[in-house]
């Protein structure tokens, strides 16, 4: 029998997700579309690799195994799965068509919303993925300043300029990967080293985990002002979630451009790209930034009615005290338990549990704590990425979880057989960094 959510089960049946990897093998390269959702990131062996159904923070494997979520789609599910208000817009609109071969009045009542909103919105566009809406703005921040590198700091998704700048930049040309660069979140000096009169843009996400020290964000927004740079905030995680206006509302800082996605259509694809009206008016005939599917009515539905319930719930609020339920938690339980080798850190929003080495290799670490939290019902990579629907329910029965999950771990700690304890293979370092941005590998 499937397992559901107790602190009894046994490991789950995975023996239909295991088929399926085995016929993706060989047929999908690296048999996933979305890195973090692949098996890499999960103990294989163990953890389940499809899910078919979701419901409110609640998902359901192939073998019909239930689980608390906190990964929520990677970020996308803000409100939760099949959320009814948002469902009913798709469905809705459904009714009417999906894309069309003119123009649809949802792209000017969201743009209107949005601007209401975000603080730099004096214009807004539409794309379909992050990776769309970042190089769009780095477009855009070139043709405006006449300028070529780019600074970046953070995860900007795949394409050319900014995968230059990590490891995996096999197939970009080297003009691309000579004019792109990165520097060190909090670290102003390491902005200011890396400028020249060439730079057009610093994009960063302006919040990871880290909070930002000794008023780096204001620091950064001065020096690109002094020096002519475009400022561009990707605003990804942070968007409708860190507050309504994401992080330029939370904190009071203006970037020239911003890009968004992920919580704003909880799950439907959809990327939006806000800035000044100086630099967004070069859309019009300076660059070039359309798609077929911008203008996509179904996410235009999503996306009005998951900012209307976002606004009208006070959702952001809602987020910050469930996740503070959690992060504290986490940070009681181990203060109890005397595990000095890992602590919960981040915003309450989402944070993130970290291991320290002292205790034995961090991701074996991390992984005996998944099998142990997947065991108990509870998919878990070590983020707690928020939604509205995680109840007080799943809070406390997910606080259960890890003091048990955290007790496996000390004593596996206590005895030096952490690595022996894991019956699957351990989670592989991730590509997405939290810390330390600068990626750029060095040439020899």
């Amino acid at each position: 029998m499937p397992n559901k959510i107790s602190l009894n089960n046994n490991f789950p049946d995975i023996s239909k997700s295991d088929e399926l990897y085995n016929r993706a093998l060989g047929l999908i390269p690296s048999v996933t579309q979305t890195l973090a959702k692949g098996p890499g990131q999960w103990v294989k062996g163990i953890a389940p690799k499809y899910l078919v159904r979701g419901k409110g923070s609640h998902v359901w494997d192939v073998d019909g195994n239930e689980y608390i979520d906190y990964m929520m789609g990677v970020g996308p599910l803000s409100l939760g799965y099949a959320y009814p208000k948002v469902d009913d817009a798709i469905k809705k609109q459904l009714e009417d068509g999906i894309t069309f071969s003119m123009m649809h009045p949802l792209e000017v009542e969201v743009a209107e919303m949005i601007r209401q909103i975000v603080p730099n919105a004096e214009a807004v566009r539409y794309s379909k993925t992050g990776a769309d809406a970042t190089s769009a703005a780095v477009r855009l921040a070139r043709a405006y300043t006449g300028k070529n590198k780019i600074l970046c700091c953070g995860y900007h998704g795949w394409h050319d300029w900014y995968i230059a700048v990590t490891a995996r930049n096999h197939g970009i040309p080297e003009a691309v990967q000579a004019i792109s660069y990165t520097f060190n979140y909090n670290d102003i000096d390491s902005v200011k080293n890396s400028l020249d009169d060439d730079v057009a843009a610093i994009i960063l996400e302006p919040v990871v985990f880290a909070e930002p020290k000794d008023n780096f964000l204001n620091k950064l927004a001065d020096l690109c002002k002094e020096k002519n740079v475009v400022l561009i905030f990707d605003e990804m995680w942070t968007g409708f979630r860190m507050a309504l206006g994401g992080a330029q509302e939370y904190f009071g800082i203006t970037p020239d451009l911003a890009t968004y996605s992920k919580a704003v259509a909880n799950g439907m694809p959809i990327s939006i790209l806000t800035g000044k009206r100086e630099i967004m008016d070069l859309a019009d005939e300076d660059i070039f930034f359309y798609t077929t599917f911008g203008g996509e009515a179904l996410s235009l539905a999503a996306v009005k009615a998951t900012i209307e319930e976002l606004r009208d719930k006070n959702v952001p609020k809602f987020l910050n005290g469930q996740g503070e339920k959690l992060k504290d938690g986490y940070n009681t339980i181990v203060r109890k338990l005397g595990m000095d080798y890992t602590k919960a850190i981040g915003y309450n929003w989402r944070s993130m549990a970290t291991f320290d080495e002292k205790a034995g290799d961090p991701l074996v670490q991390k992984s005996l704590m998944q099998q142990e939290m997947i065991k108990r019902g509870v998919l878990w990579q070590g983020f707690h990425n928020m939604s509205f629907s995680h109840s007080d329910a799943d809070v406390e029965y997910t606080l259960q979880a890890l003091e048990e999950s955290l007790a496996v771990l000390k004593n596996a700690v206590q005895k030096n057989n952490i690595r022996e304890m894991l019956r699957g293979e351990p989670v592989q370092p991730v590509f997405r960094k939290v810390d330390n941005f600068n990626m750029k590998p060095v040439k020899k």
